[in-house]
């Protein structure tokens, strides 16, 4: 009985492993009308994905999804549901990042700019509730109400603030919003997980969502999430919400709105080797009933009842 277990689990092992596919994608060498299967193209069919969204459209229970670090990034927001982007015990489903970027955020159009006092200027985004001003490229110096019903604080130039839905911005003397690159969160989320389970996801950066650069939404269990880096996003780097179970390694967190780390519900996160970088915000912030740091169980502060753009 033990020799036929055995063959019949290893049977088993190979019969998934068989079953699931890599699927390649490259923004620059690729096309969406391809099949995923190889890093170059062959001909019209056979070669990379552009996108990552096509290459989950694609999937199945399983399979590994391999993203091409280019100089470009990959101004998508992706969402993981249900079996199809689920694997198991022994074949989880895999989106692997070699280092490429996911981009949230996009440049402000010149003319979209109004004057409004001094060296201020103000900018109304499409998305509010939470928001990150780029200057460069980076997160700039913002500037907080100090209450929900404060007054919009003095700017230094080049600082910014979020007030009554609207992105004011300092400039310096004799310049205007048009001379500086500024762009801001103009996508939600970077990856949304919902009712997944037995998935890896590793080696991204994550950066200029309005809300957050993970967010597992609900139902996820038995998920790994390792070598992110989630920086410059509306709310936090990494949110886990209601009943999800994650495990987050060797991820660096930082320049996020409202906390690295949020979490709410009856969420589970186990925090291994990480760095939350407490700069812009703290650490670790919500209401999730379990966090553990590098195995310890910790309390963290709780989401303030009323905020504070």
């Amino acid at each position: 009985m033990c020799r036929l277990g055995l063959a019949t689990l290893t049977w088993l092992t190979i019969a998934v492993r068989v079953s699931a596919a890599d699927i390649f994608v490259d923004n620059v060498l690729g096309d969406d009308r391809h099949d995923g299967t190889s890093t170059v193209a062959a001909n019209r069919s056979s070669g990379p994905l552009r996108s990552i969204t096509q290459a989950l459209r694609n999937a199945r229970a399983g399979d590994r999804i391999v993203v091409a670090k280019t100089d470009r990034p990959y101004r998508e927001s992706l969402s993981l549901t249900g079996g199809r982007h689920s694997g198991s015990s022994l074949q989880p489903f895999v989106i692997e990042g070699n280092g490429a970027t996911l981009e949230g955020a996009e440049p402000i159009p010149h003319e979209e700019w109004q004057y409004d006092r001094g060296q201020v200027f103000r900018y109304r985004p499409a998305r509010t509730s939470y928001q990150q001003l780029f200057l460069d490229g980076k997160p700039a110096v913002r500037r907080y109400l100090v209450s929900l019903h404060g007054r919009l604080p003095d700017l230094n130039p080049l600082e910014w603030c979020l007030f009554n839905g609207s992105i004011y911005f300092c400039v310096e003397k004799d310049k205007l919003p048009e001379d500086y690159r500024l762009s801001c969160a103009a996508l939600s989320v970077g990856i949304t997980l919902y009712e997944v389970h037995d998935l890896v996801v590793s080696d991204l950066v994550l950066q200029g969502y309005q809300l957050d650069g993970v967010n597992a939404h609900d139902g996820v269990r038995e998920c790994l999430l390792t070598g992110l880096t989630c920086r410059g996003n509306g709310r936090a780097g990494i949110a886990v919400m209601g009943a999800s179970r994650v495990e987050i390694s060797g991820c660096l967190l930082g320049d996020n709105g409202l906390a690295q780390l949020y979490t709410e519900g009856q969420s589970l996160a186990s925090v291994e080797d990480c760095q939350l970088l407490p700069g812009s915000a703290p650490p670790m912030l919500g209401r999730g009933r379990r966090l553990f740091v590098d195995g310890e169980r910790v309390d963290q502060p709780k989401t303030p009842s009323t905020k504070t753009n």
